[in-house]
């Protein structure tokens, strides 16, 4: 049942805060040196995020919700702006490492004061709560990309610097491989819209399915090195033709992040250089590393409505954000586990709109639609995802050759 006004009001804003201090205590540990760089186009600066999720709450409920509100500077509006082709020109992706005004300090007390407007508002009853729903959900996207992005920049140091303190791999009895049988028929997927989701999760529709077997965890560590040992990344046959091409192109030999040293293998994450744990899931592969691993396997990805047909419907424990881990962990249990946080889990499915999608209108339309094409869905969350965000129906989406993200995979097979 949605929340009444006043119920929604306050839930609302404790949202917003708990968001914007999140974002904030990410950041708590970083130098300004660590907040300004950038580390390739498909990746923004630390200052960058900070100052953008605070633009998004300005444009679309100050600028337009506030007569009485006055930007400290409308020149942010050019810096910040990512991708809302109608809400004005924009400065080019690949060059915002340049920006070095404003400062970090700059920034900090720019959120401070969006921060402070949009309080008002809301203790007025004047702010826009679905609008306000949406920029904490957009946020909290935010915190994703800003550890991913940091991650990478920080990976380009010989140094290997860690975000937090390295920590011993957790001791687990490894859960075993099983095949869950999943039934066929027609089956709903999509929101239903009785809280939050985001446009692109919409409408809830059938879908005809035929039975199908879905791995009870997702491809390990151990697993990816077996397909290593084996020429899985000189064996041309198993790939597709963009995905060898990639092979050969930027040499990959292993995910993103991975080095063979003395006969193991290491990987560089958020908690530094450590050994890969075999047990945990494999991360930062791309699509075509995916699905290349599931050929040689035998095997391959599943469809997102097979993901979701087959995920619960309360998403809301796992490994996530909060959790602090900020890497995946070994799967435990019994059944389908790790549908929720760990790593994000490759689907063969393209984005694109569920059948009667329809954008919002104006700049806000742009948040998703507009990028369906050519891209690949995956489902799950990851271990730096917002708790809050997870649900069954969340997609994200990512190009195919991809993998600075927390991105892995699950095999399925037909029945």
């Amino acid at each position: 049942m949605p929340l009444q006004p006043a119920a929604a009001a306050s839930t609302i804003r404790a949202l917003f805060d708990r968001t914007r201090a999140q974002t904030e205590a990410l950041t708590a540990s970083l130098e300004i040196e660590d907040m300004v760089a950038q580390s390739m186009p498909d990746a923004s600066p630390v200052k960058w995020h900070l100052a953008h999720t605070t633009w998004f709450f300005e444009e679309f409920i100050l600028r337009q919700h506030d007569d009485a509100y006055q930007s400290p500077d409308d020149r942010f509006a050019y810096l910040f702006n990512s991708y809302y082709v109608q809400a004005g020109p924009r400065y080019e992706r690949a060059s915002r490492g340049l920006i070095s005004r404003p400062t970090v300090r700059e920034v900090m007390a720019y959120r401070a004061g969006v921060t402070d407007a949009i309080l008002r508002m809301v203790d007025a009853g004047a702010a826009p709560l679905d609008l306000l729903e949406l920029g904490c959900h957009h946020e909290m996207q935010h915190q994703e990309l800003l550890l991913t992005d940091l991650l990478h920049l920080l990976s380009h140091n010989p140094l290997w610097p860690a975000y937090k303190a390295p920590s011993p791999n957790a001791l687990a009895s490894p859960a075993g491989l099983e095949w869950i049988n999943c039934p066929g028929g027609i089956q709903e997927i999509g929101h239903d819209g009785s809280n939050f989701a985001f446009d692109c999760e919409t409408p809830r529709h059938p879908t005809l399915l035929q039975p199908y077997n879905l791995a009870s965890r997702a491809v390990t560590n151990a697993e990816w090195v077996a397909f290593i040992e084996d020429g899985g990344y000189q064996t041309p046959a198993i790939w597709l033709s963009d995905g060898w091409g990639a092979v050969e192109r930027d040499g990959w030999t292993a995910p993103l992040y991975w080095q063979s040293h003395e006969g193991e293998y290491r990987a560089f994450g958020l908690r530094g250089l450590q050994p890969v744990d075999p047990d945990a899931p494999v991360v930062h592969v791309s699509y075509y590393e995916a699905d290349a691993y599931a050929r040689w396997a035998g095997k391959r990805l599943p469809t997102e409505a097979e993901w979701e047909a087959a995920a619960p419907d309360e998403a809301d424990t796992g490994n996530f954000l909060e959790s602090g881990m900020l890497r995946p962990r070994p799967a435990a249990g019994s059944g389908l586990t790790q549908m929720a946080g760990d790593v994000w889990e490759w689907t063969s499915s393209a984005y694109a709109a569920y059948p009667g999608f329809k954008p919002p209108a104006g700049a806000i339309g742009e948040y998703n639609g507009k990028f369906m094409a050519n891209q690949y869905v995956l489902r799950g969350g990851s271990a730096v995802t917002a708790a809050a965000q997870m649900r069954r129906t969340y997609r994200t989406f990512f190009y195919p050759h991809q993998r600075w993200q927390m991105l892995g995979l699950r095999l399925a097979s037909d029945a």
